[in-house]
């Protein structure tokens, strides 16, 4: 009895700090809404006030109705870094004098 609890015991402990690695893992979700001004397979060009939004888009993304230049849409998207550059890569640390 003791094994079997011990065995639920753990793989309730994994299963949790699994799960909160994974939610934890989800980048923050965004919203522009706009009218439609550019459409390509892999772009879509809404403007918000005075700016133009580029978003990308791919064969996963998901579209409910008719999607079309003119059409007045909100977009759901989530920032994903393309690269990273780092400008200071860190100062390393002067050894002790002796």
């Amino acid at each position: 009895m003791k094994n079997t609890l011990s065995a639920l015991a753990l793989s309730l402990a994994l299963f949790t700090s699994a799960g909160s690695v994974a939610l934890a893992a989800a980048p923050k979700t965004y919203q522009v809404t706009g009218p439609v001004l550019e459409l390509t397979d892999d772009l879509i060009v809404v403007q918000k006030g005075k700016e133009k939004w580029e978003i990308a888009r791919s064969k996963d993304t998901k579209v409910t109705g008719e999607l079309k230049v003119g059409s007045k849409v909100t977009i759901e998207y989530r920032m994903s870094a393309a690269t990273v550059e780092v400008k200071d890569a860190g100062k390393a640390e002067k050894p002790a004098k002796k």
